[in-house]
């Protein structure tokens, strides 16, 4: 790898808010800080589909990324989701996120590729606008190969040559391609460092070979997440299958046998409002609460991660 600081864990951050739906600084500071006191962990993403972009105006969305950044820079990469249907709109969020103390972006594609679909030289376009329009790095984000707005290999290998675009948020989601991209990556564009994304079959997807996680869970988990990285990096097989079996209910009960939905993040929050980290898991609507038989999953998978409530700590001054 030609920079070092794109590898390892980069959690997905959870949003706190108030009972009003604002959002709630202190603890996202006191949330962050939790985070970034993890060796392993590398960097926070914020603005991501688990911290509620679609439901935050620019402002938020700005707002998020300065409270974060003024927390932990200097400790912990900053990186703050992009998702915009347009590409000035984009270039304007993504010089937004740089002007509040980013260190690199998560560049999405327009949703409305999902629907559509894109001529296959549209997106290293979108990229390379983007790119020259600010100084901070790129992480891409790929998404599923069943989804219309997936990028092919050769789509990330010409969008790996852009110099300001450091790592794949690689979402495949069909582990024979993704095992086959993952190999040809290493080839053709091997200064791209690989975070898998697959959070519902976390270890089989590192064993693959890559260079570490951008994934919810490790903000909702985070000693379980760091010590399962720290044995697939020593290729401990059997410590990975021991902390398997305690990973494992977390992602059932959290994701059941699918992918992240608004449904999926709003029982990370739950887990964290249990584990004391959040005063309330609220999540902005249209994603409703949790039922009273999910708030038990929830707790009984936490019983058997053996992960422990977090203390609570005022929050420091920014």
């Amino acid at each position: 790898m030609s920079d070092d600081r794109w590898t390892d864990i980069f959690p997905a951050t959870c949003l706190p808010l108030n009972d009003d739906y604002s959002i709630n600084e202190g603890e996202l500071r006191r949330y962050v800080r939790w985070l970034a006191g993890f060796d392993e962990i590398r960097g926070l993403v914020c603005n991501g589909h688990t911290g509620e972009i679609t439901s935050l105006s620019p402002a938020e969305r700005r707002r998020v990324t300065e409270v974060i950044a003024s927390e932990v820079a200097g400790e912990a990469l900053v990186i703050s989701g992009v998702s915009a249907e347009g590409t000035l709109e984009a270039i304007e969020h993504a010089q937004a996120a740089q002007d509040a103390g980013a260190d690199g972006i998560l560049l999405m594609p327009p949703h409305n590729w999902l629907r559509f679909g894109m001529k296959p030289e549209t997106p290293v376009r979108f990229f390379q606008r983007v790119a020259e329009a600010i100084d901070i790095g790129i992480v891409i984000h790929l998404y599923p190969a069943a989804t219309k707005a997936f990028y092919p290999a050769e789509t990330v290998i010409e969008m790996a040559r852009i110099p300001n675009v450091k790592a794949l948020k690689t979402g495949t989601r069909h582990m024979a391609l993704y095992e086959r991209d993952c190999r040809l990556f290493r080839r053709r564009a091997p200064d791209l460092s690989l975070l898998t994304c697959h959070d519902e079959s976390l270890l089989s997807s590192m064993y693959v070979g890559v260079d570490g996680a951008l994934i919810g869970f490790a903000g909702c988990i985070p000693e379980l997440i760091c010590e399962a990285w720290r044995a697939v990096k020593a290729e401990d097989f059997a410590r990975t299958r021991d902390l398997q079996d305690r990973i494992f209910p977390m992602a059932e009960a959290i994701y059941g046998i699918g992918q992240p939905s608004g449904e999926a993040h709003a029982r990370m929050n739950e887990a964290l409002h249990q584990r004391g980290v959040f005063s309330t898991p609220l999540m902005r609507e249209p994603v409703l609460p949790l039922d009273e038989a999910e708030k038990a999953q929830v707790r009984a998978a936490l019983r058997e991660a053996l992960v422990a409530p977090v203390a609570r700590r005022p929050p420091q001054p920014a």
